[in-house]
């Protein structure tokens, strides 16, 4: 079956790789980054998971608690493992100016926008503010999870953006540097890249397209 939209990732994809960005900021804090992982763990690894209607990060990334109240609670967690205080006030915005901009994907998706496919943005939000300069030229669909109370990796959020795009699962292409994101969208039917590099993931949309977008 032909191939007619790419769907993309922000964080990982469109940015530099988050494990670098996560280690700059936590430098910049001041932080141990292996504290910070232990209380990310002790959220959203399964074995220590809380119930994903009560999950910090699950709800944050919904939509359904505000920012501060997150930032006061992983402030609170990440002192609890690592003995150090840290100001909750703008620590996500702290977080994400580290995030670094990837230029070779960002004009990637340009080209592939240009060539004819339909393009959409699908990115799990942490109330974070999207660099949207440009994005008129790169996407016809952008849903941010906190917009629409809908999260990867669940189905809906998949199935709401290819309704969006009008362009039926199978004949869509995912990119997102999460595997377990990627699993959820080949459950869909869809086909779905696990980014690590831009010059293997264009390479692989090449082959998937048929087209020249490298």
């Amino acid at each position: 079956m032909d191939k007619r939209a790419l769907i993309v990732d922000w964080g990982g994809v469109l940015t530099e790789r988050l494990d670098l960005a996560m280690r700059n900021w936590a430098a910049q804090e001041g932080l141990d980054f292996d504290a910070y992982l232990a209380a990310m763990r002790s959220w959203l690894d399964p074995e220590h998971q809380l119930e994903a209607h009560i999950n910090p990060v699950h709800a944050l990334e919904r939509g359904e608690i505000e920012r501060p109240r997150f930032e006061a609670q992983l402030a609170e967690r990440i002192a609890l493992h690592s003995g150090l205080e840290v100001d909750a006030t703008g620590l996500l915005e702290r977080m994400f100016d580290c995030f670094e901009h990837a230029p070779a994907m960002n004009a990637l998706v340009v080209r592939a926008h240009e060539a004819g496919l339909r393009t959409a943005l699908l990115s799990n939000s942490w109330g974070n503010t999207y660099p949207r300069d440009g994005w008129e030229e790169m996407f016809d669909v952008v849903v941010i999870s906190g917009e629409v109370g809908l999260r990867k990796p669940d189905r809906a959020i998949f199935e709401l953006t290819c309704a969006q795009l009008d362009v039926p699962a199978p004949q869509s292409v995912f990119v997102d540097d999460m595997p377990h994101n990627v699993e959820a969208a080949q459950a869909l039917g869809m086909t779905a890249i696990l980014h690590a590099d831009y010059e293997d993931t264009a390479q692989r949309l090449e082959q998937i397209f048929g087209i020249s977008l490298a």
